[in-house]
């Protein structure tokens, strides 16, 4: 019987599970993917947004708001990389400047700081490729930019070393009613909790309407993108936003953390709650927006497209409470979800830890230590490093200079990688100019003998990715006997 049961492993579910860790509670997360971090945490814009667009008023203003400002801290007690860069939201005619003046002063009554609306001279200065036809902006110094995977995992690795556990490839089934708490049916067997979390991403509405008589409707929504090459890095110096419309904050055009450019997303309801693939119409809409508010994309520098779901709830706002005695809802996470994840992750941990009497440890472990990345270091503590590591002088990822040192503490660390995307999401091997193409044998090599399995065992993202169906030794044999 645990306290408390979260289900899925995403950003949201995370945050909930580091918040709660601070308690003295049985905690699990459960998850129907392979790994965290693998649903729409893992595919979206990677910005942190500064509060002003979420309607005033409302808990996703609320919360938007309050994510942003914990966001700095968190990044430096967890070690997961933030850059405060600051965004714009460019006007493109004089007709629109009434809606970009309402922007304004609805970021003013959400609470954001350092809002202002400034003139074409002033955002040619800050980026010199903004479009020609731009004649205003609203500059938000507090926007910023993160790495998803690196929060996402940060907060899970954090709640487990404080003894959250995690079960992957479990998908809930059934939820039953218990005289204290649920029994939950996964596909691994059976567990119970006195509280659930229902943190389910665009599965969120199933899970509620299976409890709650109030229904709740979730579209997922699919956004495309497309990823530039460190060859574009300068291009663009801050977050650009075009005015929002009625499906969201339109096509960005935003730096990366890791020095690469991303354009998207594009806002396209899909019936598919997996439904994830890119579309020939989905990257071209992309690409002639991207053109509308900066001039001459380099998209030739595109070394990849993907696409992500968000979860739009038809009301277009966070829904977190108890909906049901003992079922907490974090649903209709879309975004701002990723800037809010942290101020939901606290303000939930809050509500359940008052509705139980849990009394916080005197032991909780507020830090985390991310992968050793040389690449940070001097050359000297680089070759220090090496002597003591010489895994760390072993460059497998050419494209990002990824060593085999760091890919063995993906490995190694708490809820270590287990497929060839884990370790992407851990270290950026794989995410390069060549997508994998050179690293990818190495990495499972390296996967293979660390887990002591086969390397037909060996996916891309978990069961039923496998890359190795035989061997042509093997085929050549069994077509000669055929013969």
């Amino acid at each position: 019987m645990y306290d408390v049961l979260i289900i899925g492993a995403g950003v949201t579910g995370c945050a909930v599970a580091r918040w709660l860790s601070r308690y003295d509670a049985r905690i699990c997360v459960v998850e129907k993917e392979e790994d965290v971090c693998c649903g729409t945490s893992k595919a979206n814009s990677a910005i942190v947004h500064a509060g002003f667009d979420a309607r005033h008023g409302t808990r996703m203003a609320e919360l938007n708001v309050r994510g942003s400002e914990m966001m700095e801290a968190l990044s430096k007690e967890l070690d997961f990389a933030y850059d405060r860069i600051g965004s714009l939201v460019v006007c493109l005619n004089e007709e629109d400047r009434p809606r970009l003046n309402a922007l304004y002063e609805n970021g003013v009554q959400n609470g954001v700081k350092g809002l202002a609306v400034i003139e074409r001279e002033e955002l040619v200065a800050l980026e010199p490729n903004v479009s020609d036809k731009a004649v205003a902006a609203l500059w938000a110094p507090t926007g910023a930019i993160i790495c998803p995977f690196e929060m996402t995992l940060a907060f899970a690795e954090n709640a487990a070393e404080n003894g959250a556990a995690f079960f992957f490839d479990t998908e809930v089934r059934a939820l039953e009613r218990m005289d204290a708490g649920w029994r939950v049916e996964t596909s691994n067997g059976v567990l119970e909790a006195k509280a659930i979390v229902n943190a389910a991403g665009v599965y969120a509405d199933v899970l509620h309407n299976l409890v709650c008589e109030k229904k709740i409707h979730i579209t997922p929504r699919r956004g495309d993108y497309c990823l530039l090459d460190h060859a574009a890095a300068g291009y663009v110096r801050h977050t650009v936003f075009q005015l929002p419309g009625k499906r969201g904050k339109g096509v960005l055009v935003s730096p990366t953390v890791h020095g690469n450019v991303i354009i998207g997303p594009t806002a396209i309801d899909v019936m598919d709650r997996e439904g994830t693939n890119t579309t020939a119409e989905g990257i071209a809409e992309l690409m002639q927006k991207a053109g509308l508010s900066m001039k001459n994309p380099p998209l030739k520098q595109t070394i990849t497209s993907f696409s992500g779901l968000r979860a739009h709830e038809d009301g277009h706002e966070f829904l977190i409470g108890e909906s049901v005695p003992d079922f907490f809802d974090c649903a209709g996470i879309e975004s701002p979800g990723l800037s809010s994840a942290p101020a939901i992750g606290e303000c939930t941990a809050d509500l359940i830890a008052k509705r139980y009497g849990f009394s916080e440890k005197s032991n909780f472990k507020a830090t985390r230590k991310g992968i050793t990345d040389p690449k940070t270091l001097s050359p000297e503590a680089w070759n220090e490093l090496i002597r003591r590591e010489p895994a760390y002088g072993q460059i497998i990822c050419r494209c990002e200079s990824v060593t085999e040192g760091e890919i063995l503490e993906a490995i190694r660390r708490p809820l270590g990688a287990r497929s060839l995307d884990g370790i992407k999401r851990r270290t950026r091997a794989g995410m390069g100019r060549c997508q994998a193409g050179f690293c990818s044998p190495r990495v499972m090599e390296i996967l293979a003998r660390e887990r002591n399995v086969p390397l037909s065992s060996i996916t891309k993202n978990g069961r039923g990715s496998e890359l190795i169906v035989g061997t042509a030794k093997d085929a050549y044999a069994e077509a000669n006997d055929e013969a």
